[in-house]
């Protein structure tokens, strides 16, 4: 997993995210846009975050572990049970 950029300055967050909350868009697939990067961050549980090209990666995220989302990168995620998480957006 990439790191973001330290040139990127964070500038949007959502919501805090639960298992029974989580958007459908975030379970399908999606990517960011041109210039922009997130970092989910696990507060509770487990998440599947799943990086679709250029070659498929699996991580499983929990408060210890952050994930990273590359620009224009396909995506999703997939709480592991009981989870809450938000992401935080950088450019």
């Amino acid at each position: 997993m990439k790191s973001i950029p330290l040139e990127c300055k964070s500038y949007k967050t959502t919501p805090t995210f639960t298992n029974n909350t989580i958007p459908n868009g975030l379970l399908k697939a999606h990517k960011t846009r041109t210039g922009t990067w997130g970092k989910i961050v696990v507060t509770e549980g487990t998440l599947k975050y799943c990086i679709l090209e250029p070659e498929v990666e699996d991580h499983l995220l929990d408060s210890n572990r952050f994930g990273v989302i590359e620009p224009t990168v396909l995506h999703t995620v997939e709480p592991m049970g009981a989870v809450s998480f938000y992401v935080e957006f950088y450019r």
